[in-house]
């Protein structure tokens, strides 16, 4: 069950400087001859840097989006110009427009497709609509996540447009991507609004099997001081044996670990995670 996840895009610039980057993420999984891309960062950036890293786009069966936010999603419509011939899964409610609260005013911060679009590209796409899904062989979607973890709040900036009026958002689209690997489950994050703790708790229930590494964003980086201790000593568990994570997880968030998680590392464009 040999694995790869090459981070395509991400807030940080690793050492082949030829990539670029972007507020965003964008990761390609390859297991068993079956191509996956988790996000698609916010813009068509992303396939630029696949070029500069030989990852060939046009070979992608599935492409998962994890949540409706343009950072994750933005890129979706530069794709299609390489290739249609996948297809797309969403969470619940993933074309609900989203927005930004600041200072009485709202700004827009959801997808720049609908599924219009998606008809009109002739691309097959399917809303998940239960907890655990398994796309391809050992290649899990995971949604519907439990509130356990009380310190896991939603910012309440974040607004989502229902029934005519502006409501907090949920975060109910929210998906992540697991895949099995012989260590144990490599988990795919995207934002972890609903919180990291709750993902990863509903991931390890719902698979029964260790989690062996995690990646992407968890949105610590809003986090206050106390659920930010609690978030950094759920992750100094042994078992867990690669933890790389950035994007929205803030430096504040990520200086600690590295200062205090031995299995840490700043995950950037261009990183590649192997598990063979």
């Amino acid at each position: 069950m040999s694995v790869k996840v090459t981070t395509l895009i991400e807030n940080s610039p690793g050492e082949h400087l030829a990539l670029k980057t972007e507020h965003g993420i964008s990761f390609f999984i390859e297991k068993d001859g079956h191509n996956i891309l988790f996000d698609t960062g916010q813009t068509g950036t992303f396939i630029e840097n696949a070029e500069q890293l030989r990852v060939d786009l046009s070979s992608l069966e599935s492409v998962v989006l994890s949540h409706g936010h343009y950072d994750h999603s933005g890129g979706l419509r530069t794709l299609t110009q390489i290739t249609t011939d996948f297809k797309l899964f969403m969470g619940q409610g993933f074309f609900d427009e989203k927005y930004g609260y600041k200072n009485n005013s709202y700004e827009y911060l959801g997808n720049n497709f609908d599924q219009k679009f998606l008809e009109e590209q002739g691309i097959a796409y399917q809303f998940v609509d239960q907890p655990l899904l398994e796309i391809a062989p050992g290649i899990y979607i995971v949604t519907q996540f439990p509130r356990k973890h009380q310190d896991e709040v939603i910012n309440p900036r974040f607004k989502v447009m229902k029934n005519g009026s502006m409501q907090p958002d949920p975060f109910d689209d929210e998906v992540l991507l697991a895949v099995d690997t012989d260590e144990g489950l490599v988990v795919l994050l995207g934002c972890s609004h609903p919180g990291m703790k709750n993902m990863i708790d509903a991931t390890a229930d719902l698979i029964q099997r260790p989690i062996y590494a995690i990646l992407g964003g968890t949105h610590l980086v809003e986090s206050n001081e106390n659920s930010l201790g609690m978030s950094l000593d759920y992750l100094q568990n042994d078992a867990l044996k690669v933890i790389g994570v950035s994007h929205c997880t803030g430096q504040i968030a990520m200086d600690q670990l590295a200062a205090s998680n031995s299995h840490y590392y700043h995950n950037r464009t261009g990183s590649s995670l192997i598990v063979a």
